[in-house]
């Protein structure tokens, strides 16, 4: 949806992406992750190390809302610390 939108309202000056969060702890999810072993499990599938937190996805969504990504459109952003890149060595 984001390259069809993105494509449509290009000529206007308007961008459009998307942004997709990895394993975020939030004040809503939190109990989620207080399953024994849980939080350790997913921060150990990133390449970071660690879950997310609001900051971490408010921080790429600001980003994209700057003038400084005004290059940047029909994007899927992912915002995951690196979840799923694969077996770290």
């Amino acid at each position: 949806m984001s390259t069809t939108l993105a494509n449509e309202l290009g000529a206007r000056g308007i961008t459009v992406n998307a942004v997709a969060p990895g394993a975020t702890r939030t004040a809503t999810n939190g109990a989620f992750f207080e399953a024994p072993g849980l939080a350790e499990r997913i921060a150990g599938m990133t390449a970071l190390d660690r879950l997310g937190g609001p900051d971490d996805i408010a921080d790429v969504v600001a980003f994209l809302a700057s003038d400084a990504a005004r290059w940047i459109t029909g994007q899927v952003i992912d915002a995951s610390g690196g979840l799923f890149l694969g077996p770290r060595a």
